[in-house]
């Protein structure tokens, strides 16, 4: 049983070090930014055992907190004597507003002060990421989500931003790289290499798939010939039962052959649109195959997922990427705002009062 498990039954109250398994160079100092380190060795040399206290907010409302954990699990393992640390933080999945503190550390500076861009970015981007999934989530109005953001950023984020999108809600991931802290085994379905190289025959492409993987379920790559409905009904009738789904993932600059000889006056039939998928779901019903699930997905965000849902189209599950990634819309910054049990900050900063922080122990 890993340790996620254990925090949902409510056995532990964090994650730690053994779930995160954290870059030793963080103690080095190798990810710190060198004006960090510099003050540090001052602070040191001059003004020793100065008590600060620092805290961290961003500009936000509605923002879904995360990586407070993994924060933690980074301030014990790499702070200079973490037991002495004054310690207080809300929880990952916790919503937080603009400029609400999310997180307080009162100690000696030098214990602690070089870690705090680590720190930063650690909550922005782990609150980017559970944010977006958190309003994909809402988009998709109960319907299932997949991630496919593993190939829209470097490959290292994949822990951390499977991680991110769990606690947004998405518990289905492309990669077990993405699952790697939450115990999530990464799925999916073909690409469009292995239709490409059946020559453009999707049937062909969905038998190999059946024979290979036989305990499988097909889900059919059905938009490769930019003729979605004919591709569908094709795979549909070769496998029947075994087709478990149909994946339509036209890009936006296309107009499916469905709507060649259809009057598109009144919608933009470009990429994945309503009425294709409405098209789609009836097809497949008129010729029996009812069972057969519809997934979407090519530029997918919580807007045009509000729009399909609006109007009741027939999706059952979301692929959503670029969008999960999106790094801009929180950033967190830290800032000393008492020294030596004073009142001491930055110009237009203070210490900000709350009754929702709770006392970390080490």
């Amino acid at each position: 049983m890993n340790e996620l498990e254990l925090k949902i039954q409510g056995k532990i109250e964090r994650l730690t070090d053994k779930t995160f398994r954290l870059d030793p160079r963080i103690g080095e100092g190798y990810f710190t930014a060198k004006y960090f380190l510099k003050v540090n060795e001052i602070i040191k040399q001059n003004l020793p055992d100065q008590h600060v206290t620092m805290q961290f907010f961003q500009r936000r409302d509605d923002t879904l907190l995360c990586g407070i954990d993994e924060v933690l699990a980074i301030i014990n393992k790499f702070a200079k004597n973490p037991s002495e640390l004054e310690i207080y933080a809300l929880d990952d999945g916790d919503i937080i507003n603009a400029n609400e503190p999310v997180l307080k550390i009162s100690g000696k500076y030098e214990n602690f002060g070089f870690l705090e861009n680590v720190i930063d970015a650690t909550l922005t981007r782990r609150s980017c990421v559970a944010t977006n999934s958190r309003d994909v989530i809402r988009a998709a109005n109960g319907k299932d989500v997949f991630s496919m953001a593993d190939r829209q950023d470097d490959i290292c984020t994949q822990p951390g931003d499977g991680y991110a999108s769990f606690i947004g809600g998405i518990k289905k991931v492309a990669t077990d790289a993405q699952g790697e802290l939450t115990g999530l085994k990464g799925g999916g379905t073909m690409p469009h290499a292995l239709i490409q190289m059946c020559g453009g025959d999707v049937v062909k492409a969905c038998q190999i798939y059946a024979k290979t993987f036989e305990n499988e379920q097909i889900t059919a790559l059905v938009d490769y010939n930019n003729d979605v409905i004919t591709d569908a009904l094709k795979a549909a009738n070769a496998l029947k039962e075994r087709l478990g789904a149909v994946r339509v993932d036209t890009s936006k600059n296309l107009i499916d052959k469905y709507f060649e000889d259809k009057d598109t006056s009144k919608f933009d039939p470009h990429g994945v649109c309503k009425e294709l998928i409405f098209a789609l779901r009836e097809a497949l019903d008129k010729a029996g195959f009812k069972h057969v699930k519809i997934v979407v997905s090519s530029g997918f965000n919580p807007q045009k997922m509000s729009e399909f849902e609006k109007f009741n189209t027939p999706v059952d599950i979301y692929g959503v990427g670029s969008y999960l990634v999106k790094n801009d819309i929180c950033g967190f910054t830290g800032d000393l705002v008492e020294l030596n049990g004073k009142s001491e900050a930055k110009f237009g900063r203070k210490n900000f009062a709350s009754d929702r922080l709770k006392r970390v122990k080490f």
